[in-house]
């Protein structure tokens, strides 16, 4: 069966250029030529082969994982890549490893908050890996809550050095990646004190381990924190927990570019303003939707592939079974996360842009949208993170029994994906601090301050409370102005009502606490509308292929439709549509899901990822999904033996009923 397409049936239906629209998803030429060399060099070396991870324990699991990004750097070093192209290699790897922070968190950490001096001295040895760094942050007792960190770093004026000490238990450094057995260097954020006097969270580079040997420095205790969910998944990294006892480090080891201490202790904030810190979380947080976007794709692509694959019921006296594909329910679960995939590859190249402006205004000294594009994409980072995690796992369910299997891939992309939803700020607690952005923004309406940016739309409050949808017929649901109309007006409505029972409380903290629940919610509708308005931007350029453009409006109007479906509620109470119009937009979307049926394959195609990286029987390119299932249960280490280990012990006896003298 080697060779035959299994799916060139479907490829066949698609109604439009399959080869235009994957250079739409990579977001240019450039990017998809270097996404598709780069994955296909990583899928055909030996080295990187990956489907044999969940079958082995911790310790050979880790060190393969060492072994892969040694060989990484290597070819890295070899291919004399760019920085472009060796993210990528890192990336198609797809192994959590000690490198990703190094490269994600440690390097980042020393470009955005060391002097030019600190930057001249540690940015060398961190390009050539000659030291390897971590970001030590969260502690066994304070994620979210960075303020309430308890590790302190008290400075002595006699030997101009810091005292970095971990006071409690629960002050211990706890969850780092690359921590636990890698790591020579950290930034360590800590309490900073000097004369007795606290002056708030600073990061400082720590030296952890010797580079002659590797072991520990004293004063440091530091190790793994153990096999978290999933088999393979994220247990390639190491997780660490970190303690000090009183470890010394020279005064110019505190990232200062925000703020210094002077050789007598004294306390200065530099002249470069602190929003600046903004600037490093927005580009992490950007990277994190683009990072959805891809996560939930892969597992569409699978769901989509063995979708058409699998047939199930409907066959007349023994005839051809249905492809479960055609099912309106298996439709109705899978193309909306088809279409967000899609949605949210769009909203993240926006924040690419956005995240290009709002840096070149800062060089400028100009901080106006600043405050807006932290908000923005605090936002939307939760809102793809928790429908990716959500999307993956309904995935799994859309492929039935077989997805329950490692070989299916799915298990694994969710264990790997599952902590997104908790890193870089918990969702819940991002979403309440786009909510307080939401609540200052209409609180300031009245003395004329006109919002900007993602908020502008909060500007026409009043009209928008008024707005009734004009919609007659099914088709309306398309006009790009109705579906847009329709969610700012949603939108207003719940952070107005928010505002409006804010505003009953006389301690505002309390009505905040009272009131967190819909304030997530008014937060959530502020993001989706984000979210859609950018897929119709998207939708005014100039977007070539033969009938690339028009999937593009499809998806969009899924994608859309579906949120409206989900959240019906707010719109009727928002009064914005009726319950007719509310039915005619979910007779609207059965009729997407019927277009988008024909495409669905060539609409996954366009993800162009390689069978290595989908890592995964059920979504095999060429759809031959169960003569690879079959082979792959032979490679269980289970079936290197007919008769199992323990068998003549334990079984046999219960067997021949030997019990009364076997000796258990």
């Amino acid at each position: 069966m080697e060779g035959v397409d299994h799916l060139a049936d479907e490829r066949n239906k698609a109604d439009f250029d399959v080869e235009q629209m994957k250079i739409v998803w990579a977001g240019s030429r450039h990017a998809f030529d270097l996404s598709d060399r780069i994955s296909r060099l990583v899928a055909t070396d030996p080295v990187f082969r990956k489907d044999d991870r969940t079958m082995l324990g911790r310790k050979e699991l880790f060190k393969n994982t060492l072994r892969k990004a040694a060989h990484a750097w290597k070819r890295i070093n070899e291919l004399r890549l760019t920085e472009e192209e060796a993210y990528k290699l890192r990336f198609f790897v797809d192994q959590p490893a000690f490198t990703d922070l190094h490269w994600g968190m440690f390097v980042p950490a020393i470009k955005g908050s060391g002097t030019d001096e600190q930057q001249q001295k540690w940015l060398p040895l961190a390009y050539k890996m000659q030291i390897i760094g971590c970001y030590a942050q969260t502690e066994l007792g304070h994620g979210s809550n960075v303020q309430g960190l308890e590790t302190t770093a008290t400075f002595d004026p006699k030997t101009d050095e810091f005292v970095i000490h971990s006071p409690t238990l629960t002050s211990s450094k706890w969850w780092p990646g690359g921590l636990g057995k890698i790591s020579t260097h950290a930034v360590v954020y800590a309490r900073l004190i000097t004369n007795g006097k606290e002056h708030g969270v600073h990061g400082f580079i720590v030296q952890l381990r010797s580079l002659d040997d590797h072991s520990p420095l004293p004063g440091i205790t530091v190790g793994d924190i153990g096999m978290k969910f999933g088999s393979g998944a994220y247990n390639s990294m190491d997780n660490g927990v970190l303690r000090f006892d009183n470890v010394r480090i020279p005064r110019n080891q505190m990232l200062m570019r925000f703020s210094q201490v002077t050789r007598e202790g004294k306390f200065v904030h530099s002249s470069v303003p602190r929003q600046l810190v903004y600037g490093t979380m927005v580009y992490v947080r950007k990277t994190i939707v683009t990072d959805a976007s891809i996560a939930l794709s892969r597992a569409v692509c699978i769901a989509t592939r063995y979708s058409a694959v699998r047939r199930q019921f409907g066959s007349q006296n023994g005839g051809i079974e249905t492809q479960v594909i055609d099912y309106k329910t298996q439709q109705a679960r899978l193309f909306p996360l088809l279409a967000s995939a899609y949605a949210f590859r769009f909203v993240g190249e926006w924040l690419n842009w956005l995240y290009t402006d709002v840096t070149q205004r800062l060089q400028v000294n100009d901080f106006s949208t600043l405050a807006e594009a932290h908000a923005c994409t605090a936002g939307l980072k939760s809102l793809t993170t928790s429908a990716t995690a959500d999307g993956i796992e309904e995935c799994r369910k859309l492929c039935g029994g077989h997805g329950y299997l490692n070989s299916s891939g799915l298990p694994e992309l969710f264990a790997v994906y599952a902590p997104a939803c908790t890193y870089e700020g918990d969702n819940y607690v991002l979403l309440l601090q786009v909510a307080r952005h939401l609540m200052k923004t209409v609180s300031q309406l009245d003395s004329g301050n006109k919002p900007t940016g993602t908020t502008a739309y909060l500007g026409q409050v009043e009209k928008l409370l008024q707005y009734r949808s004009d919609v007659q017929r099914a088709e309306d649901w398309l006009e790009p102005n109705v579906l847009l109309k329709a969610f700012e007006a949603r939108a207003a409505w719940l952070s107005v009502a928010c505002a409006q029972n804010l505003s009953k409380f006389t301690n505002p903290e309390d009505g905040f606490q009272a009131l967190s629940a819909d304030l997530a919610e008014a937060a959530v509708a502020h993001c989706q509308l984000i979210v859609v308005s950018k897929f119709l931007e998207k939708l005014q350029q100039d977007i070539p292929g033969k009938g690339v453009k028009q999937q593009l409006q499809v998806l969009c109007g899924v994608y859309a439709l579906f949120l409206l479906h989900m959240h019906l509620g707010e719109f009727l109470s928002a009064g914005c549509i009726t319950p007719k119009q509310g039915s005619l937009a979910n007779e609207q979307l059965r009729s997407l899901y019927s277009q988008v049926r024909p495409n669905a394959i060539a609409l996954v195609d366009a993800f162009n990822y390689t069978d290595h990286y989908l890592g995964s029987v059920l979504g095999r390119y060429d759809g031959n999904v169960y003569p690879k299932l079959y082979e792959e249960a032979w490679k269980d280490p289970l079936n290197e033996s007919i008769v199992p280990d323990g068998f003549h012990e334990y079984v046999q006896p219960i067997l021949k009923q030997q019990l009364r003298n076997a000796r258990l």
